[in-house]
């Protein structure tokens, strides 16, 4: 393992809830990323909140501190191969989620969710925190 971490929606947000485990394994890291998918993800979420504002404040100030990746045609590659395989097991799996386990394959990460249909994609570096 490379000691770089992709972390997942759920993670960002035991996160942003203070969550010790999550802050303490965070120090652990080389280094970590989070993905525009996962960023969209929380501004949803912010919107149907009661603390619109609030939320995407914190959200803008996480995304300002942390390097983000974006998908591009690589990921793309990525995303096609892992869904047709998904497809070929009988395996459903959210499509937000593909376009993330293509990322984090994509840049040899180690993906950090606490989805447990991640652990459905083989030769897949995955932590449960």
């Amino acid at each position: 393992m490379n000691g770089n971490y992709l972390l997942d929606t759920n993670i960002i947000i035991a996160l942003f809830a203070g969550e010790t485990q999550v802050h303490a394994r965070l120090k652990e890291c080389a280094a970590v990323f989070i993905s525009a998918i996962s960023v969209g993800e929380l501004v949803y979420g912010a919107h149907k909140s009661q603390r619109v504002t609030e939320n995407l404040s914190r959200i803008r100030y996480f995304v300002a501190n942390n390097a983000v990746l974006h998908c591009d045609q690589e990921t793309a590659y990525h995303y096609g191969k892992l869904k047709h395989i998904l497809q070929q097991q009988g395996r459903i799996m959210p499509e937000n989620d593909i376009w993330i386990a293509a990322l984090t394959q994509q840049y040899q990460l180690i993906l950090v969710s606490r989805d447990k249909h991640f652990g459905m994609i083989q030769e897949f570096n995955l932590e449960v925190w």
